[in-house]
């Protein structure tokens, strides 16, 4: 039977190149995969979802690790069993799972734990993530994408605002989007009042 290959990326940033060539390795005819995180909606990958209505009953999907299917714990559960109950089977290249090779009862047993661990693993990179980007915060050092303006533009903003202009006048004279202008204005003004 066929050996499908699905490998999952969480960002733009990660490379698939080590989760395909496992699964070249691995003997898949056919490899897909996505770019997004873990606990994504299944609906929300769409390579996902091509590779599995290719697949037909008696056929594997193979993985470098069950979390590649999900990191939710009834995520996995939920989508192994769909699985098994269209007559598929699951191989993770980790050595983990190989439904092929033990009875459902024992596979929903492994996935169960599986889940449980990358669920688990999950909370604490968020925890992690939260703590280093507090003490960021508290050395001063800001998030979020860089401004696309100076403190000139700002105030040539305010001036045209302060002559009556409308946000829409001021962004096509300025060449920024109507929403640029507006959080501008309003986080002048609030620093003005002292808001921020």
């Amino acid at each position: 039977m066929t050996l499908y290959g699905y490998f999952r990326c969480s960002t733009t940033e990660q490379h698939e190149e080590r989760q395909i060539r496992a699964l070249k390795d691995a003997n898949c005819q056919v490899i897909r995969g996505d770019k997004i995180t873990g606990t994504s909606d299944f609906n929300s990958r769409p390579e996902l979802t091509a590779l599995l209505n290719e697949m037909e009953s008696g056929s594997t999907l193979v993985l470098s690790e069950l979390s590649r299917l999900s990191r939710s714990f009834i995520g996995m559960v939920n989508e192994v069993s769909k699985l098994l109950e269209r007559g598929m089977h699951i191989k993770t290249l980790d050595g983990r799972l190989d439904t092929t090779a033990m009875p459902k009862e024992i596979t929903m047993l492994i996935v169960s734990i599986l889940g449980y661990a990358a669920s688990q693993e999950l909370e604490q990179i968020k925890t992690r993530t939260a703590e280093g980007r507090s003490v960021a915060l508290s050395k001063g050092v800001k998030f979020g994408a860089k401004r696309k303006y100076d403190k000139y533009q700002i105030q040539e903003i305010m001036h045209k605002r302060d002559l009556g202009q409308g946000y829409g006048q001021i962004a096509k004279a300025m060449g920024m989007s109507r929403s640029t202008v507006s959080t501008i204005v309003k986080r002048e003004l609030n620093a003005v009042v002292g808001i921020q």
